[in-house]
């Protein structure tokens, strides 16, 4: 019900067991055309879940509607997970190795990040990242885009925790070095980029890939990669 985590089940592989994905499951690229739809992470398809007769459904606290999850969970297995930092996302691949009987390539799987991502990068400078546009929407502390920001080499300055809005003046006044917009969960793209120079000039504005940030399943093995490239 999560593309990162239907991503991982992909490496861990799990293809052939998998029966459904959500509609945003787009990695790799081929899996919504094999794979039966069944709704969004937020909106789900009752009648198209309970057809596929799933053995286990596997989600996240944060990004599935819980109202839907609990009323699947009284009829399926569920499983979920909770991720607010690296900790979180390599003990959730070695839970899914434990759960689906491939411990040995989760274990791999979790090696190659700890090893790619301890090479570490540079300190950039100070960041917002931002997620939504109307309203603004940014990151702030207690969330694993916040952990990925240190380890891409940013200093968020973003304090409160989760998702707050943010509105223009407060922009200006944090004049930070960089303002990250990101691919998702809306998809900024150039003219946003200049509107956003236009308010900071002297920041770098810069369109930046979500799931590098966002991703906590083995998408994690391109992150260190792609911030040093940043």
């Amino acid at each position: 019900m999560v593309p990162s985590q239907t991503e991982l089940l992909v490496d861990l592989g799990l293809e052939e067991q998998i029966v459904g994905v959500t509609r945003f499951c787009v990695r790799p690229s081929q899996l919504r055309k094999s794979k039966t739809i069944v709704g969004g992470t937020k909106n789900y398809r009752f009648d198209v879940i309970e057809g596929l007769e799933p053995d286990l459904i596997i989600g996240n606290k944060e990004e599935n509607d819980q109202e839907g999850i609990e009323r699947l969970a009284k009829i399926y297995p569920v499983w979920m997970s909770d991720i607010f930092d690296l900790n979180d996302s390599l003990l959730m691949i070695a839970d899914f190795g434990r759960i689906t009987g491939t411990e040995i390539k989760a274990s791999e799987i979790v090696a190659q990040i700890e090893t790619s991502l301890a090479q570490g990068t540079p300190y950039k400078g100070t960041c917002v990242y931002l997620i939504w546009d109307n309203p603004k929407m940014t990151v702030g502390k207690n969330t694993f885009i916040d952990s990925m920001l240190a380890l891409a080499g940013f200093e968020n300055l973003i304090q409160t925790e989760r998702y707050p809005e943010i509105g223009e003046e407060e922009l200006i006044r944090l004049s930070p070095n960089f303002v990250l917009l990101s691919s998702e969960p809306f998809p900024f793209r150039e003219k946003h980029r200049k509107a956003f120079q236009k308010i900071l000039p002297e920041s770098r504005i810069l369109l930046v890939d979500g799931e590098m940030f966002s991703w906590y399943g083995s998408r994690l093995l391109y992150a260190m990669d792609y911030f040093n490239r940043l």
